[in-house]
């Protein structure tokens, strides 16, 4: 029997590189042309490889990534991946003295009923600036603020594990299927846990849960936080800073990951990297080598440490980021890491409510990307639209073409969630897991950010926190089992060390 591993297996890749050759309109034609003489498949659909295995067409399909990746993109001067280049796009000024990160107020659309007025809502203006305006040096938190600031970084861990465990058990299903789910279950629109009781068996045939998550993530199954890459990476970020400092090197993520993280419990790019690294290829080239998923979310789901250990300074937040996802990312898989770390930065200061902290994130990557687009186009959309069913469908109408793990529709789906729940931490994650994509991530990164905006645990409805019990199980070994108190305490330190 053919050992099938997904995610690396070249003529696997093929079809996805193709795809993300579309996507940043560089001319695959005749290459694309020569695949398909082959009788080489297309991406697969959702899973990370494809039914039939083909090894006749392994080498081949070697040759043909390394060309594909090496064709010019016309995107590149607005999609450069090099943190100078990133930094000097999101500075510069526009043609009519205006940040490049700001819209001429004619473009904010009118506020639905009973939604906030658009000064509320601002995203991208002088206050985005003001914002993400980083202080020379290292600032610690003002005396008398280490126990808010504490609180607050306890609610993020339980907001982020609470979105990430209800959007586990839907995650792969089509959007259709999952409100399918969820209101047979009179759970729509969505304000609890899924649930299997009261569905009819042949809806649950016809869109099985999760296979790895059904059995610990459904209302009646719940026994505090399931093992989830979700969580991984947040606690593997904790050991980096612990282990090499806030100067930490690309190198050293590489290092870190290669003693703690099990090969097995990487996906897409993340496992692709792990790859290169075992073959002898070093960072950055790590992210490039045969590496179609390198503008995929799994950088964004690492972006929280990073953000949560700078309060109020969502410049460096990114540029931590930015250390971290070129490992394994470029271009927009890179900006989507960049744009979490600088709003959870922002809403980290108790001060900034969801609106502003947005446009922190907004601020620190390249305006013209293909990624600072679609999370405007989530933002306004949202903020002129009273049902967030028709925000979803407006999103995905607009950026299902891309798969539905890529950065790009899942920063906007993740926007548009928390602009619409203005800060209410039971809408941002279920608004966040309703709009189908990748559930659990954006699930989980609402959940971070809405937690910080609470403030502290005790802020958070119990109905969410209390299955959890103060547990988290994780593949990272020196974790497992750990209460989210104690991560609090743990970030805290890193938060406030020099």
């Amino acid at each position: 029997m053919t050992l099938r591993l997904t995610w690396v297996q070249p003529e696997d890749l093929v079809g996805h590189e193709l795809r993300q050759a579309a996507e940043d309109g560089r001319d695959a034609r005749a290459l694309a042309a020569r695949w398909s003489r082959a009788g080489g498949p297309p991406a697969p659909a959702s899973a990370g490889a494809s039914g039939t295995p083909r090894p006749e067409l392994r080498a081949l399909a070697e040759e043909l990534l390394d060309a594909l990746v090496s064709l010019p993109s016309p995107l590149a001067a607005d999609e450069p991946t090099a943190l100078p280049a990133i930094q000097a796009l999101a500075a510069q000024p526009r043609g009519d003295g205006r940040p490049a990160t700001e819209r001429a107020p004619a473009t904010a659309p009118p506020a639905a009923p009973g939604l906030a007025p658009p000064d509320r809502h601002r995203t991208d203006g002088a206050e985005a600036a003001a914002t993400t305006r980083s202080a020379p040096g290292r600032r610690r938190p003002p005396a008398g603020t280490d126990r808010a600031l504490r609180d607050r970084l306890h609610a993020a861990w339980l907001g982020r594990a609470v979105g990430c465990l209800l959007g586990k058990p839907v995650e792969k299903l089509p959007l259709a299927a999952l409100r399918a789910l969820a209101r047979a279950a009179g759970n729509w629109p969505l304000t609890t846990w899924f649930t299997a009781r009261g569905v009819p068996p042949e809806l649950l045939a016809a869109h099985p849960w999760n296979r790895r998550s059904s059995l610990t993530s459904l209302a009646e199954n719940i026994d505090g936080m399931p093992e989830d890459d979700d969580l991984n990476y947040p606690l593997l970020n904790l050991l980096l800073l612990k282990r090499y400092g806030r100067g930490f090197t690309t190198a050293d993520v590489a290092r870190l990951w290669l003693d703690e993280l099990p090969a097995g419990r990487t996906f897409t790019a993340e496992r692709v990297a792990y790859r290169n690294l075992l073959d002898g290829v070093e960072p950055p080239l790590t992210a490039v080598r045969r590496n179609p998923f390198r503008e995929w979310i799994g950088a964004q789901i690492r972006a929280d440490v990073h953000g949560w250990t700078h309060p109020g300074d969502p410049a460096a937040a990114a540029a931590q980021a930015h250390r971290d996802a070129v490992l394994t990312h470029t271009g927009n898989g890179v900006y989507g890491a960049m744009f979490v770390a600088g709003t959870l930065a922002a809403a980290a200061t108790g001060t900034a409510d969801v609106h502003r902290s947005l446009a922190a994130g907004l601020g620190v990557v390249p305006p013209r990307s293909r990624l600072a687009e679609a999370v405007r186009l989530g933002i306004t959309t949202a903020r002129a639209t009273a049902d967030f069913e028709t925000v979803v469908d407006r999103l995905h109408t607009e950026l299902g073409g891309y798969h539905w793990v890529h950065a790009v529709p899942n920063a906007a789906l993740l926007a548009a969630a928390l602009t619409h729940a203005d800060g209410d931490f039971s809408r941002s994650v279920c608004a966040a897991v309703s709009g189908g994509w990748d559930t659990d991530s954006n699930g989980a990164t609402a959940g971070s950010v809405a937690g910080l905006l609470a403030g502290h645990p005790d802020r958070l409805p119990e109905r969410w926190t209390s299955p959890l019990k103060n547990r988290l199980s994780t593949s990272v070994p020196s974790f497992d089992g750990i209460g989210f108190d104690t991560l609090a305490e743990l970030t805290h330190t890193e938060a406030v060390r020099p």
